[in-house]
C-alpha cells in the first residue's frame, strides 16, 4: 500500500462506503453533491492507496459493466487510528500486568516468530546483505519509508517510517520485535544503531561485521 494520505474529500467517500453495500460512481456523485470528475479523482486515489475496493458488475444487454465500490478494512483502521494508539498499548499493558515479564517475553517472541515466518516465504536470496534488501524492498512496498546505503563497507538501513507506532510502550517492547524478527529473517544479528525514540530522526539498522 502507498502512503496512507487521505484528503478530506477522500475521507468522506471512505464514510459513505463503510457498513454500506458498494456503490457507483453515480451513487457518490449523488450523496457527495459533486462532478462525476472529482469522485473519480478521490476513487483513484482510494483505490490505490488500498482503502477502496473496485469491482466489476454486468449489466442486462451488451453494455459496458458498472464499476462498484467498496471500504476494505484498511478503511476501517484509517478511520480509527486515534482508538489503535489506546487499545495496542493497553494490551501491552494488560499482559505485564497479568502474566509479569515471563508472560510478556513469551508473547513477544511468539510474535516476532509469526512475523519471521510470514516474511521468510517471500525472500529468495542467501546471503545476509541481500536478505536484508530483500526485506526492506518488501516494507517498502507495503508503504514503509526506508533508505538502504553503504557506510564503511556495512548495509545501513534508514528506517524513516515506523508500522509499530501505535504499539509504542514507555519500555518500547515491540522495537524488540522488529529487531527479532529482522534477525530471523536475515540470519543473523541486526542491530539498532540509532532510535527516533531516542532523539533521533529515524531509526537505524545494520548488520555488524
Amino acid at each position: 500500500m502507498v502512503e496512507a494520505t487521505v484528503s478530506a474529500a477522500g475521507l468522506k467517500i471512505v464514510k459513505l462506503l463503510v457498513g454500506n453495500p458498494p456503490h457507483s460512481v453515480t451513487d457518490l456523485i449523488q450523496a457527495t453533491g459533486v462532478t462525476r470528475t472529482a469522485v473519480t479523482e478521490q476513487l483513484h486515489e482510494l483505490v490505490t492507496a488500498g482503502f477502496v475496493e473496485q469491482s466489476a458488475e454486468r449489466l442486462p444487454g451488451r453494455g459496458r459493466p458498472r464499476y462498484l465500490y467498496k471500504a476494505t478494512n484498511d478503511a476501517l483502521v484509517l478511520l480509527f487510528s486515534s482508538n489503535q494508539r489506546l487499545v495496542v498499548p493497553a494490551i501491552w499493558k494488560a499482559i505485564d500486568e497479568i502474566g509479569g515479564g515471563e508472560l510478556k517475553g513469551k508473547v513477544l517472541k511468539k510474535v516476532s516468530r509469526t512475523l519471521a515466518v510470514h516474511y521468510n516465504k517471500k525472500i529468495t536470496a542467501k546471503k545476509p546483505d541481500d536478505r536484508l534488501r530483500q526485506l526492506m524492498a518488501i516494507f517498502i512496498e507495503e508503504g514503509g519509508i526506508l533508505e538502504a546505503m553503504e557506510e564503511d563497507g556495512r548495509l545501513v538501513v534508514y528506517k524513516r517510517s515506523c508500522p509499530f507506532i501505535s504499539m509504542i510502550d514507555d519500555n518500547r517492547t515491540i522495537c524488540t520485535v522488529d529487531l527479532d524478527m529482522m534477525s530471523q529473517v536475515v540470519g543473523c544479528p541486526v542491530l539498532r544503531t540509532a532510535c527516533r525514540h531516542e532523539g533521533d530522526h529515524c531509526c537505524k539498522i545494520e548488520i555488524p561485521k
